[in-house]
């Protein structure tokens, strides 16, 4: 079966994107495709590199990054959502003349063309937060 997930909830805003992230371990463990994990509205915030999480809590970013790494999954942040909330990108940056990029380099920029696709061309798509 061919998953995507959307995920609407920053990693600091209770428990969605953690979830989500073992909910997607899950199914690569079971030997499903994750062909997509799209970061929506606060969600977008998952990929900006300069989170801290304190050393008694578990990282969503840690897990993502393991994630996508591991098994190639996409981890792409709605580009509207990420710069809104200041993730960017070397390439945004530039653009909006910002002195770096904010955006952890494990996780791409993409438009809602991408959420669209996923959803077209997967078995499922699951959602995480509000």
């Amino acid at each position: 079966m061919i998953y995507s997930l959307l995920v609407l909830a920053a990693p600091t805003s209770g428990h969605a994107s953690l979830t989500a992230a073992r909910f997607a371990q899950a199914v690569v463990a079971r030997g499903h495709q994750l062909k997509r994990v799209f970061f929506l509205d606060d969600g977008a915030l998952t990929g900006l590199a300069g989170t801290i999480t304190p050393q008694d809590e578990a990282s969503a970013l840690a897990q993502w990054q393991q994630l996508g790494a591991n098994h190639e999954v996409e981890l792409i942040l709605c580009i509207s959502s990420a710069l809104k909330r200041g993730v960017l990108d070397a390439t945004e940056a530039e653009r909006y003349e910002r002195n770096t990029a904010t955006m952890h380099p494990d996780f791409e920029l993409g438009g809602l063309g991408l959420l669209v696709e996923a959803m077209q061309t997967s078995d499922r798509l699951i959602t995480f937060g509000q």
